[in-house]
């Protein structure tokens, strides 16, 4: 019997005019935590639904300690003890969160689901992860981090032998993550082997022992001891070169009026007094922990939700934004959402159309007609400046890579002529090229005249980008300061305001 419970030999596989995966290896050892990286494109997503039962492998072969499997659906998979948090949320939003749970094994009385039961079991998961939520709430009330959480918590429930879990810090809080990562180690301990699949480098070197890295669809590396590696070492396999680190340069642009100010503002999801100011040329940054009102702020500016006191303005004159689309046709401020597959894109939609999409009223033509060249006149450019990766603009959007999947999201606004962005988790899943590419995007797009606000629960990357830094907490804006730039003395000042 082989020393590793999962194994993949030598897998490939093709979709049309792309090789995906080219002779891939992977071996997981009994209660290893075991890193799989690339950037993205590279072929993680592939070898995972491989693994997961989504496709099969044009060659090679999967292995559950040493016996070769053939899982023909993702159901054979969890049979056979793979759990597994995709990093496309997969619950089912007019459940509760003890029925998606419970979902796989429900529990019944007299022929009917038993909800009591399923109520007691599901909290028993929740509980393990610290996460304080009724299980009979319905999961579309859910933030994306509760829904981040129960998905794992969905996972944890199969007690599975095998748990894969694809990018599952990506909108979760330190505390959060140091929660879940204590529930990894104790699985581990206890013989589940862990596929771990990140782009956040630094939490792989703390939690896992070893890495499997793909590039342009083959090994870099297989199955390597993590002992001595750096984080440069992963870099360099993962691009093939060095990290080029970024720092945003200081500004000392700032007119004397705002391109949008908040005065005391209270909205009807629960802020309270809170004051702001955006100015043009400049990067003004959010942080606070999940819950603290981030998100929801961007939303009533965006008139998705009722401001209820206080004063919005836009370049200086008392606004009232009706809606969404009042607030991008009229006063020209642009939204990439965090939760970009569910929002931000219409992932059925092919590159051109949703980059097209917040203008479509300005290029139609009679009864509101808009042809696919009217589209590409507009989108082509836009995707080769923000280097959206990709053979052709029909290609449909939810096939792209996430770091692409953002590039389009960004896009739309440029094309919009957006003079405020609002940016929420700009990087959350994408990898360290696109990152720095997007980093230095926003820097651009700043110094070019738009105001930017930036929401980020990534401290180092709100501290190398922002000029001024505002900390929300219980919905209120707790702190604002001129960002130094200086990691050590403005992360303090933001741990102070959340905390002090």
């Amino acid at each position: 019997m082989s020393d590793a419970f999962v194994e993949v030999r030598g897998a490939s596989k093709a979709f049309v005019g792309v090789q995906a995966l080219d002779n891939v290896s992977l071996s997981v050892g009994r209660g290893q935590i075991h890193a799989l990286l690339g950037e993205n494109g590279a072929g993680k997503s592939t070898l995972i639904k491989i693994l997961t039962g989504v496709h099969r492998p044009d060659a090679g072969e999967v292995l559950l300690e040493g016996t070769p499997r053939h899982f023909r659906a993702p159901r054979e998979s969890i049979a056979a003890g793979i759990g597994v948090v995709h990093q496309e949320r997969n619950l089912i939003t007019r459940f509760s969160v003890a029925e998606n749970i419970t979902l796989e094994d429900p529990p019944t009385k007299f022929g009917l689901f038993d909800e009591a039961a399923a109520v007691v079991s599901t909290r028993k998961w929740l509980d393990l992860l610290h996460l304080d939520i009724d299980p009979r709430t319905i999961v579309s009330r859910l933030s994306v981090a509760q829904v981040q959480l129960v998905e794992i918590a969905k996972a944890l429930s199969l007690e599975s032998r095998f748990l894969l879990l694809d990018e599952p810090t990506s909108s979760l809080t330190p505390h959060e993550t140091g929660t879940l990562f204590e529930v990894l180690r104790r699985l581990a301990a206890d013989g589940v082997s862990i596929l771990f699949v990140s782009h956040k480098l630094e939490e792989v070197l703390s939690l896992c022992t070893h890495v499997t890295v793909l590039r342009d669809g083959r090994n870099a590396c297989e199955s390597q001891s993590l002992a001595g590696m750096t984080r440069a070492d992963i870099v360099r396999l993962m691009i093939g070169r060095e990290e080029a680190m970024f720092a945003a340069p200081a500004t000392s642009v700032r007119l004397a009026t705002p391109a949008l100010e908040l005065v005391s503002v209270a909205t009807s999801l629960g802020h309270r007094d809170v004051s702001l100011q955006a100015f043009h040329g400049e990067i003004f940054g959010l942080y606070g922990l999940i819950g603290a009102g981030r998100s929801e702020l961007a939303r009533a500016i965006m008139g998705a939700a009722k401001i209820t006191g206080g004063e919005l303005r836009i370049e200086g004159t008392p606004t009232r934004i009706r809606d969404v689309t009042d607030a991008v046709r009229r006063y020209g401020i642009g939204y990439v959402s965090e939760d970009r597959k569910g929002e931000g894109l219409i992932l059925a939609h092919d590159i051109a159309s949703n980059i097209a999409v917040t203008i479509w009223h300005r290029i139609s033509r009679f009864l509101g007609f808009v042809s696919d060249g009217m589209q590409d006149r507009v989108a082509a450019p836009l995707a080769r400046a923000l280097d959206v990766r990709t053979p052709s603009l029909a290609q449909r959007v939810g096939n792209l890579s996430g770091g692409n999947q953002q590039k389009v999201s960004v896009a739309k606004w440029l094309a919009a002529s957006s003079k405020i962005l609002i940016i929420d988790e700009p990087t959350v899943g994408i990898d360290v090229r696109s990152k720095a590419y997007l980093h230095d995007l926003i820097l651009r797009l700043s110094r070019d005249g738009a105001a930017v606000i930036v929401i980020s629960s990534d401290m180092p990357e709100l501290v190398a980008l922002a000029d001024r830094i505002g900390v929300m907490k219980d919905f209120r804006l707790v702190e604002t300061f001129d960002n130094s730039r200086n990691y050590g003395a403005s992360s303090a000042r933001i741990m102070q305001a959340i905390h002090g």
